[in-house]
This record gives structure tokens, C-alpha cells and sequence, in this order.
């Protein structure tokens, strides 16, 4: 395997903002995904991709070099997750290395761990598309949510004749910790397009994405509560 390792952490974000950088347990959150990540890999291979100047140097005292910030339209809300990824895999290349395998690992999941990621790494090959992390959803379609129809009455999102919950489903919720990415696959499809899935299971503290301030207060109680640094 040659691995790259992308951080992806954008400047700006409305639902908390500069929470890349924003302490946790008293330091920034993306530095959980940095060590998580030197747990596995050299930093010749973790690249962080930012477009913030501050996010740079706050990243650079762990000692990891950042090798560039971002172009201003990949930085903005519009930009997809995929064109990030291929930007970071086109700088490597145009630096003599090239990845066959690429790591996503999102800053704001601080609660995964370089254990979680080899665990992951071993459910990988290159028959696949892509491991991506998972948990077991709550919402299940089966059990809890449903649509309007036509005529603007709720139905099942996904009929089963189940009278008891225990007998439904298993269903799976991407919890965005961790995607092990194929490279000969995202050169040729979307990520949305992906097909040959295989998933790797986490539990709810460790699944745990930081996406709005309750996020952060919960995060911050289970960090308090554990003594996760």
C-alpha cells in the first residue's frame, strides 16, 4: 500500500465557528486527528489541506509541515469533498509521490483513534471501492422514520412486517471518522458513486462528529468524563 492521508480542515464553518482549532480538553480539535493519524503513518504521508492561514500555523507547532493552503475555490461552502481529495492526491504527484490508497480522516471526530484506523486498514483491499466507518443507526427506516406521500400521510421510509424492534434490520449510519478510499476508484467515479463498500462498525462515544455546539458541549463532557487527551 501508498498511503496519503488527507485532513481536510476548512477555515471557515457556520455551525461552529473555527471549531478545527477550537480547544477540547485544552488543546485544538484537530489535533486528536493528527496523533490519531502519526499513530499509523509517517508525517511524510498525513497531509493536512486548509485554507486558513491560522489553521496552518496552529498545525505546524505538532511539527507537521502543512505543504500549501488551499486555492480560495476549494474553500468555499460549494466545494465538494471530492475535488479537496483530488487536489491533495495532484500536489503529492506533482511532488514525486503517488498515493494507490487514500486515507480520509475528518478533524472532527476526536474520539477516533490510530487503533480504530488499523482496524479499519485491515478490512482493506483493492478489490474494494472503499471502507468506510460506520454505527449502528438509531433512525432506523423500518422502525422510526417515515415520508409524506402524496396525499401528506406519513408512511415508512422502508416497509417490513416486524412487531418487534429487536427482529428489524441492522441499519448503518456513516459516522464521517474514517474513509479508506481506492484510488483507481475515485479517479474514475464520485464518492457518492462508490458501490463495493465494506463497513468497519464504531460505537457511539468513538463515532462521535462535531458539527454544531451541542456537539461540542457533549464531546467536551465525554473528553471530562473518559480523560480523553
Amino acid at each position: 500500500m501508498k498511503p496519503l492521508v488527507v485532513i481536510p480542515a476548512r477555515g471557515g464553518s457556520k455551525g461552529v465557528p473555527r471549531k478545527n482549532i477550537k480547544e477540547l480538553g485544552g488543546k485544538p480539535l484537530i489535533y486528536y486527528t493528527i496523533e490519531a493519524a502519526r499513530e499509523v503513518f509517517e508525517d511524510k504521508y498525513i497531509m493536512v489541506s486548509t485554507d486558513d492561514e491560522e489553521i496552518k500555523e496552529v498545525v505546524e507547532r505538532t511539527g507537521l509541515k502543512v505543504p500549501f493552503l488551499r486555492p480560495r475555490e476549494l474553500a468555499t461552502d460549494e466545494a465538494g469533498t471530492q475535488e479537496v481529495l483530488l487536489h491533495s492526491i495532484k500536489f503529492s504527484e506533482e511532488n514525486g509521490y503517488y498515493p494507490d490508497t487514500l486515507i480520509l480522516l475528518q478533524p472532527t471526530s476526536p474520539f477516533r483513534t490510530g487503533e480504530h484506523i488499523k482496524e479499519a486498514l485491515y478490512l482493506y483491499h483493492n478489490e474494494l471501492d472503499m471502507v468506510v466507518s460506520v454505527k449502528e443507526t438509531k433512525s432506523n427506516p423500518y422502525y422510526v422514520l417515515f415520508e409524506e406521500n402524496e396525499e401528506g400521510y406519513l408512511r415508512k421510509s422502508k416497509e417490513g412486517d416486524f412487531t418487534r424492534r429487536q427482529d428489524i434490520p441492522k441499519v448503518w449510519e456513516i459516522n464521517g471518522a474514517i474513509y479508506i478510499i481506492n484510488m483507481a476508484s475515485l479517479n474514475t467515479k464520485v464518492l457518492t458513486q462508490l458501490k463495493r463498500l465494506k463497513k468497519y462498525p464504531m460505537n457511539d462515544i468513538a463515532s462521535i462528529d462535531i458539527d454544531s455546539e451541542l456537539d461540542f458541549k457533549f464531546a467536551k463532557l465525554i473528553q471530562k468524563q473518559l480523560r480523553i487527551a
